[in-house]
């Protein structure tokens, strides 16, 4: 057995658990003969990459987004529309109108804001609506559907039940970024890197630190272990993968907006 330890930025997690998620089966057959939705989310963003092989500003697939600090909305002009495949090709219809179609062996994909140690997620809703999540989750679990949900682990918590119960769009008194509530989602499957790197080299691992200065806030060191040859797969892959540029962001002008502390300054 062989050991092998690095560390990981936000934007390089992204990356590893993307390539993951497209090579589950689940996700491979809805592709090919399903139904499949990715949601919004910088994350699903590199999924969307994975798939389709065309690179974009990851920032722009997503309607909320946590940049400059604060969480914020995307400018509407700067959103990508989610993309929807059915049968293999890119569908026109809404995520609505392919939900009312979803069956057992679809696959609807969703990235989260937090991720606590009994592998609950947590997703910030910033609309009255609970937004895309919230519109999907229960026909989602009705049916018995796939839902992935790729989180990083720089996204770990204490609890995501105790912080959705402590937020709320009308609980919060003041804030820096518009006002939200978490919800949280316990029906599923979570990737993590963890869970990359086993679907991806068959190897075992374990989160051993996180943080960093200089352009590695956010980061988690990783330790992997195995067969030297899927060590060494890994390793020449992280080559590239660790060289994965940051995620930029853009969000909406705050003198316009005047919903929070940002923008009564």
């Amino acid at each position: 057995m062989r050991k092998v330890v690095f560390t990981l930025t936000p934007a390089a997690s992204k990356r590893l658990i993307a390539k993951a998620v497209v090579q589950l089966p689940e996700v491979q057959h809805a592709l090919k003969h399903g139904r499949l939705i990715i949601a919004g989310g910088t994350t699903n963003g590199y999924i969307v990459e994975e798939i389709t092989g065309q690179e974009f500003d990851k920032w722009r697939y997503t309607s909320g987004i946590v940049t400059e600090s604060s969480w914020c909305l995307t400018p509407p002009e700067e959103r990508m529309k989610p993309l929807v495949f059915e049968k293999g090709l890119p569908s026109s219809r809404s995520i609505p109108e392919v939900l009312a179609d979803f069956a057992r062996d679809d696959v609807f994909i969703k990235g989260g804001n937090a991720l606590d140690l009994e592998g609950t997620v947590g997703i910030l809703v910033g609309g009255k609506n609970s937004g895309t999540i919230g519109s999907a989750y229960g026909q989602i679990v009705a049916i018995g559907a796939y839902l992935i949900l790729p989180v990083g682990l720089e996204k770990l918590i204490p609890s995501v039940t105790e912080a959705a119960n402590a937020l709320g769009q009308q609980e919060i008194d003041e804030s820096f970024g518009m006002a939200c509530g978490l919800f949280p989602v316990t029906y599923g499957s979570v990737v993590t890197e963890l869970d990359a790197i086993s679907i991806l080299y068959g190897l075992e691992s374990m989160h051993v630190h996180s943080g960093g200065v200089g352009g590695s806030e956010g980061a988690v060191g990783l330790l992997a272990y195995g067969e030297d040859s899927a060590c060494d797969n890994l390793m020449q892959d992280l080559e590239v993968i660790r060289c994965e540029p940051p995620t930029g962001g853009s969000k909406r002008i705050c003198s316009v907006c005047g919903s929070c502390l940002n923008g009564r300054k």
